[in-house]
């Protein structure tokens, strides 16, 4: 694996070069990342009443905050 002065200089490296070659899929194991936070974006839509209903309970029963808005 080659080494980098810089973090820029690994990007332009990693732009020009694949990384199959410096891969040992062999010895490799899974990566875990339990406190990363999955990225959200905030949307409208109009529903009807009754499937904003069972959304909600939906959302209630994973733990999931639907909205502060939908009443």
């Amino acid at each position: 694996m080659p080494k980098f002065d810089t973090e820029q200089a690994e990007r332009a490296f990693w732009d020009s070069h694949d990384s199959t070659g410096y891969v040992d899929w062999e010895n490799s194991s899974l990566a875990v990342f339990p406190n990363l936070k999955k990225t959200t974006k905030s949307i409208s839509l109009r529903l009807p009443e009754s499937m904003l209903a069972k959304l909600k309970a939906k959302a209630n029963s994973m733990d999931v905050p639907l909205c502060r808005y939908a009443n």
